[in-house]
């Protein structure tokens, strides 16, 4: 039998949901340049599905190795203390999933050139209320 992997992107989360829009956006990008896995995403907080409840969907889709990006510009205080917490609690609830971590998406050199090259050809935008 064919094993099935899936992949989760790990974000923080926000009380406005608008907030999440980035992120959906890219799980459409990752999920139509890796049609044979499944892609979700996960809040950290503010926002359904956790990590824990992320990772038994996919399980209970009969996906049994996941890989989980963390998408935090470094090993901040969530990442070096809350993460672990919700990872032991996601493979707490699928255990035959084999779940792997890579490093938070901030810290590669492919993701800092890309904000690099953002940050100096980016066009400025018409005054904007944030």
């Amino acid at each position: 039998m064919r094993r099935r992997s899936g992949l989760i992107l790990y974000v923080h989360g926000a009380r406005d949901p608008r907030w999440a829009d980035p992120f959906m956006r890219l799980r459409e990008r990752v999920a139509a340049l890796a049609p044979d896995r499944d892609v979700a995403i996960a809040f950290l907080e503010h926002a359904p599905p956790d990590l824990a409840g992320a990772v038994a969907q996919m399980s209970a889709y009969g996906i049994d190795r996941i890989r989980v990006v963390p998408m935090f510009f470094g090993r901040g205080g969530h990442l070096r203390d809350d993460f672990p917490v919700q990872l032991r609690a996601a493979r707490a609830a699928a255990p035959a999933v084999a779940i792997e971590v890579t490093a938070a998406a901030g810290e590669s050199e492919q993701v800092l050139d890309a904000l690099a090259a953002f940050a100096l050809q980016a066009p400025a935008l018409p005054d904007v209320q944030y």
